[in-house]
């Protein structure tokens, strides 16, 4: 039988989405490879979320096709959903799936036939569901899509309406989880505060999070939010829950009012100060990340210094900075006072070291605390370490050696932290 490689780019959904496509072409029959020159066939599920990641994918599978002339490449994903027209050409793609057609891989394969359907004419949820997950930790997509049309972001033309997976649905794949031993779900999505707005009846996520809350789950993790789809319902549930981990994502992008609002985000920089503070007054030691884009079009000096002065000030855990990246067929593209690259990146080193000091700062709190953690690997071979995340995302290395406690929830006690920041601790 034939052999097959996949490289993923870019989100949790998308990695989700590989595993999906591995299990199809496993129970077809085919061998995954463990060297991606070696394999009959190259699949690449990418991403577009900017325009270095779709030069990436093209570059990844013109230097695989260099290397073995012979493979069959594959490209799907949302650089493919995006381009598919303008790369349909290239001879060194031989397949371009898009993302509601990746799950047809093995007609697609067989007949060496490119599928990309025009994402705005799917109405409903394609549910996949998977049976044999190798994690630890199982993805578990509650909706596809988006509705917001930030100014910015291709996603939607990527990934299409916002469109939510059913309640049976999510609980017939936490049971499956379960049933194989999973200990913990990680709710993801491409917008996961969307679930549940396009049912005939619409529901808010919190009557989700209800439901998994009575599964035999024992610990479960939400994707990105956005500011507003957390209120004092949702805050009051979680901080009693049993079950929920801490573990806070804020899709923010800037903590400025006037930058906000050319990116089309329907919130004030105040709104999410004040949401972060209430997280961390709620709960013990939360993680609370963020996305923040710098050098967006008409960000002058003082509304850097805005989001600058205002990240300093947040209770962020971490921050995930991204100099702003010019999309085609996005409003921000055509706008006046684009910034140039090399204040995009200045700005951008700035905000790194607040998010260096954020992470160091929240690491340092946790030293000498007593938590869980679920082991995600067998002891390492040179070290003997185990190694596992707890419910606020710390990764943790055992120092009790030689024990294979692989997929177990542990108690342990965080003791320290070595040079290279890595954080240790040990089981009581």
């Amino acid at each position: 039988m034939e052999t097959f490689f996949i490289k993923t780019h870019g989100c949790k959904a998308n990695q989700l989405e590989s595993n999906i496509i591995k299990e199809k072409l496993l129970n077809a029959g085919y061998i995954e490879s463990n060297q991606n020159s070696d394999a009959d066939i190259y699949i690449l599920n990418s991403c577009s979320v900017t325009e270095t990641a779709d030069i990436e994918a093209l570059r990844t599978l013109r230097n695989i096709k260099h290397k073995n002339p012979h493979i069959t490449t594959v490209l799907t994903g949302c650089s493919a959903q995006l381009n598919a027209e303008k790369i349909s050409d290239l001879d060194f793609i031989d397949i371009i799936l898009g993302n509601n057609d990746k799950f047809s891989i093995i007609n697609a394969i067989n007949e060496k036939k490119s599928s990309v359907q025009d994402i705005f004419e799917v109405k409903k949820f394609n549910n996949q569901l998977i049976h044999t997950y190798s994690k630890t930790r199982g993805y578990l997509k509650i909706q596809d899509g988006c509705n917001n049309y930030c100014s910015y972001c291709t996603i939607p033309l990527a990934r299409g309406k916002s469109r939510s997976n059913s309640i049976d649905n999510i609980l017939e794949q936490i049971k499956i989880y379960t049933d194989t031993n999973i200990k913990e779900v990680v709710l993801t999505g491409i917008h996961i505060g969307q679930w549940g707005e396009d049912f005939s009846k619409p529901q808010k996520l919190l009557t989700l999070l209800e439901k998994i809350e009575n599964t035999k789950i024992e610990r479960y993790r939400l994707g990105s939010l956005n500011p507003l789809e957390i209120d004092d319902k949702m805050l009051n549930f979680l901080s009693q829950s049993s079950k929920f981990c801490p573990h806070f994502h804020l899709s923010l992008q800037s903590l400025c009012d006037k930058t906000l609002k050319n990116m089309n985000r329907h919130y004030c920089a105040q709104t999410c100060l004040d949401l972060i503070n209430q997280i961390d007054g709620m709960f013990k030691l939360p993680f609370i990340g963020s996305d923040i884009i710098v050098g967006f079009p008409d960000e002058s000096e003082t509304d850097f210094e805005i989001t600058y002065k205002n990240a300093i000030e947040s209770k962020l855990s971490a921050v995930h900075v991204f100099p702003y990246s010019i999309r085609k067929n996005t409003k921000a593209a055509a706008m006046t006072n684009q910034i140039p690259e090399k204040i995009k990146h200045q700005r951008a080193e700035l905000l790194h070291k607040i998010a260096n000091e954020k992470s160091n700062t929240f690491i340092t709190k946790n030293i000498g605390t007593k938590t869980t953690i679920l082991v995600e690997k067998r002891p390492d071979k040179k070290t003997g370490l185990l190694k596992g995340v707890t419910p606020n995302y710390l990764t943790i290395f055992l120092e009790d050696k030689n024990k294979d406690l692989c997929n177990t929830i542990q108690k342990i006690e965080i003791t320290r932290k070595d040079e290279s920041g890595k954080l240790f601790g040990k089981i009581y």
